[in-house]
């Protein structure tokens, strides 16, 4: 379940159904998934048994707890609403709890649905950046086949190469980001801008001007990001893992989510794209 505080934009049109909203999901993440026992889940559990944790209505019982009792993991997930397209919509309220065959094609189908939704909301945001309007057709029409793509029955799925749809959307996610970050002024004395899957673990980047920097899959684990100026760069798929944005500007960098959020350390100073919300605990 997203760890964050619901602020006044939380209905934001078209993103708003690509939002979690867990009252209305069978608790898909808490038994499809796999946990692995770590830093950021405290037990083991295999694919297809549901969490100790989950509660008879589907709701976790110790979600205002999750940090402290060793599930921060939980606090970071996002399906981007893939829970309830698959638990309400794809399967009209049929329950995984009532018979082996539904759990097994759910699970199946809903680790499928919520990579769709992650590329809607990407293509989406894209669709609002006016230095790419001229590739604004070619996203629409990616939009559209992602959405029906995303309605599709639940015997399709077994069928759907999803990696290859991705790899699709990503291209033209590449070049959307280009047009971009082109837009973005020259700071003086700037970091380097082309940081695609960089090591940056523990960087000490305090106060570093990032404005247009490709960021994409960069590994930014307890980085030093305070102060960074990160307008207009390109975080798809960074790793923010106890990364410090205090006071950093992240208003308008490009291709963020509340996970990546949900992972850093940050605080009331920092500066937020207005479709995310401030995670609760961060200090205020």
């Amino acid at each position: 379940m997203p760890d964050t505080v619901q602020g006044p934009g939380a209905e934001r049109g078209d993103r708003a159904a690509l939002r979690a909203d867990c009252a209305n999901c069978s608790g898909l993440c808490c038994v499809a998934l796999t946990l692995t026992r770590s830093a950021d889940f405290a037990i083991d559990k295999e694919a297809g048994q549901p969490c100790r944790n989950l509660q008879e209505d589907f709701r976790c019982g110790i979600h205002t707890e999750l940090r402290t009792r060793g599930f921060p993991g939980c606090t970071v997930y996002d399906c981007f609403g893939a829970g309830q397209k698959v638990s309400g919509e794809i399967f009209g309220e049929r329950d995984w709890r009532g018979d082996g065959e539904t759990a097994r094609q759910m699970f199946q189908v809903f680790p499928v649905v919520r990579q769709l939704h992650e590329l809607l909301w990407y293509l989406t945001e894209a669709l609002t950046l006016a230095p790419a309007k001229s590739l604004h057709g070619e996203t629409r029409r990616l939009l559209e086949e992602t959405e029906r793509l995303a309605r599709l029955p639940a015997d399709a799925y077994a069928e759907l190469d999803v990696a290859a749809h991705r790899e699709l959307v990503a291209g033209l996610l590449h070049r959307v980001s280009g047009l971009v970050r082109a837009t973005a002024p020259r700071g003086k004395g700037g970091k380097k801008r082309d940081r695609r899957g960089a090591d940056l673990i523990g960087a000490r980047l305090r106060d570093a001007d990032l404005r247009g920097a490709d960021l994409r899959g960069s590994y930014l684990i307890a980085a030093d990001l305070s102060g960074a100026d990160l307008r207009l760069a390109d975080l798809t798929g960074a790793d923010f893992r106890d990364a410090d944005v205090s006071g950093a500007d992240l208003t308008d960098s490009l291709f963020l989510t509340q996970a990546q959020l949900n992972a850093a350390r940050g605080d009331a100073a920092t500066r937020l794209p207005p479709a995310l919300d401030r995670p609760a605990h961060w200090d205020r």
